[in-house]
């Protein structure tokens, strides 16, 4: 079966990626090759820019956001976020993803550390008698 994780936050891109970086992107939903089984996705932000053509649609990634706001099987999270800040080494990653899966006691962050996609847990203790 598997446990179940509640995935809340955002890790922001700094400067954002451009649709040329993005555009065949497993991590974007809106590529033919998108993973439908990706535990996080690009965030998509769209703008018009104008042109002395006319106006042009412009759209950029500027975070990477958990794959749905319902709970799901977050295997692949630690994996897929790293995957992300290697395929952009020119680019600045911030924020956190913090999870809570379905057993009592499991929460735990995913944590950027030095480019590096870190699993974290709270220590509990225990108040003195």
């Amino acid at each position: 079966m598997g446990t179940i994780t509640s995935v809340t936050g955002e890790i922001t891109i700094t400067p954002a990626l451009t649709w040329n970086q993005i555009r065949d992107s497993a991590f974007n939903p809106r590529s033919p090759s998108y993973d439908d089984d990706a535990n996080v996705h690009l965030y998509i932000e769209q703008d018009t820019v104008q042109t002395d053509e006319g106006p042009l649609q412009r759209l950029t990634a500027s975070a990477l956001i958990p794959a749905t706001e319902d709970p799901f099987r977050a295997y692949r999270l630690i994996e897929h976020v790293q995957q992300l800040i290697d395929a952009f080494p020119g680019h600045q990653f911030t924020g956190r993803l913090d999870c809570m899966g379905d057993d009592a006691g499991d929460l735990w962050r995913v944590v950027l550390r030095d480019r590096c996609a870190v699993k974290v847990k709270p220590q509990i203790i225990w108040p003195e008698d």
